[in-house]
């Protein structure tokens, strides 16, 4: 018990000392809530407020407290916080950056009191022959991989076309690719056929970005002086380059192939590459990177299978810290709590980048006696170690906050004869 009281105070002096870089140029009554949300999150593994108030241990009223965090949510994100974030995030991505860009949902099918509830095809219950649509919202998320390979979001987004001025997916889509584009000068967007647009090319031109695309069946391209179904090239061709690719949660020999195409979009030079052992039909990748060699071809291959780090990402969100239970209302509030779940899955993410060796990192791996000693996807481990730690604690942060008050000072009559 004496080493999980220490471990414990390690713990969460790691989570203050992150969470206080966030919050450094905001008010201390602000500065507080960033620290209790976020402990309260990763202690209880949730994002309702009830059980993130359980773990902030404090002697106040439930209810009381549950208020204030609630008026703190309804402010929205704290913009400098939010800045700060970016700040932190970019010192732990490599010198090129890749980032994937994706859709998601949350689902509020009994919901009837949220704001601008809309109507999203659940990804979870939907096939590729049937899709089943429910009410909850979008969600639209850009990760950056770091230097430990595991992604950390630089842009989240829950929206509904219900919103008052709403425009489409596709603005929010480019917000998030600007957004990128701004922090990092250059980097590669790594996205699936669902951004098979020309207007997705032409935005990725215009910022002088990097791209590695997958395409549908029905697009063109312009090979040899016609346009030419992508398809028929597809079919041409085999795969002469063989690698290893990740691809649903197992490794898989890949045949490559490549060939320099131009897209409908701008007519600029691109290379179609060509994934032959995968799926039932080939996939096909555009890129406007450069390739010279197999090494190139297999690198912008192996770029878009890191995909799936961010659909285990959104999961890891869903399921570690219960994304789709929470029961704040307003469209305001929401995104602020989902900028806090953020933070939650960034401390995850500051945690993976320690070395093996680390002893808080050994401890919390230790605490949640995971079944496989080594797994390419480490926050789930790391979300049910910090919670079984923090279990422990029988206060939650608020000694860290302690107010000071001025010296007592007696009233003097000074008394003149």
């Amino acid at each position: 018990m004496a080493n999980y009281t220490s471990i414990t105070y390690a713990l969460k002096r790691k989570i203050l000392t992150f969470t206080n870089k966030i919050s450094r140029h905001l008010s201390k009554p602000d500065r507080k809530f960033t620290a209790d949300i976020t402990y309260g999150m990763l202690a209880a593994g949730s994002c309702l407020l009830t059980d993130v108030v359980d773990q902030l241990h404090e002697d106040s009223k439930k209810i009381n407290i549950v208020d204030r965090l609630s008026r703190h949510l309804d402010k929205g994100v704290p913009a400098k916080a939010a800045v700060s974030y970016l700040h932190a995030v970019k010192k732990w991505v490599p010198a090129e950056p890749v980032i994937h860009i994706d859709d998601s949902d949350v689902v509020k099918p009994d919901g009837y009191k949220f704001e601008a509830l809309g109507i999203v095809r659940d990804g979870s219950e939907s096939t590729s022959t049937k899709n089943v649509y429910k009410k909850g919202y979008h969600v639209t998320e850009a990760c950056v991989l770091t230097k430990s390979n595991h992604p950390v979001s630089i842009f989240s987004r829950i929206h509904s076309s219900s919103e008052k001025g709403y425009k489409s997916t596709n603005t929010i889509t480019f917000d998030a690719i600007q957004q990128s584009a701004a922090l990092f000068g250059k980097a590669t967007f790594a996205m699936d056929r669902g951004y098979d647009d020309n207007k997705m090319f032409l935005k990725l031109d215009d910022l002088g970005q990097d791209y590695v695309i997958r395409l549908k069946s029905n697009r063109k391209l312009f090979y040899h002086n016609k346009w030419t179904p992508a398809t028929q090239l597809r079919n041409r061709r085999k795969g002469k380059v063989k690698t290893s690719v990740f691809y649903k949660g197992k490794d898989h020999d890949a045949y490559l192939s490549h060939v320099k195409v131009q897209i409908t979009a701008s007519r600029k030079d691109i290379y179609l590459v060509l994934v032959y052992g995968i799926t039932a039909h080939p996939m096909m990748l555009a890129t406007n990177k450069k390739i010279k060699s197999k090494e190139d071809v297999i690198r912008v291959a192996r770029t878009y299978f890191s995909r799936w780090k961010i659909e285990e990402y959104f999961r890891c969100k869903k399921q570690m810290f219960q994304f789709e239970n929470f029961r704040v209302r307003k469209l305001c509030a929401i995104n602020a709590l989902n900028f806090y779940i953020t933070l939650c899955m960034a401390f995850l993410a500051l945690i993976s980048m320690e070395e093996e060796t680390n002893a808080l990192k050994v401890s919390i791996i230790k605490t949640a006696d995971p079944i496989k000693e080594k797994v390419f996807f480490c926050y789930y481990r790391l979300a049910k170690g910090i919670s079984g730690i923090l279990s422990y604690a029988k206060e939650g942060v608020r000694l860290w906050f302690r107010t000071k008050r001025p010296a007592y000072r007696q009233l003097c009559f000074k008394l003149v004869a």
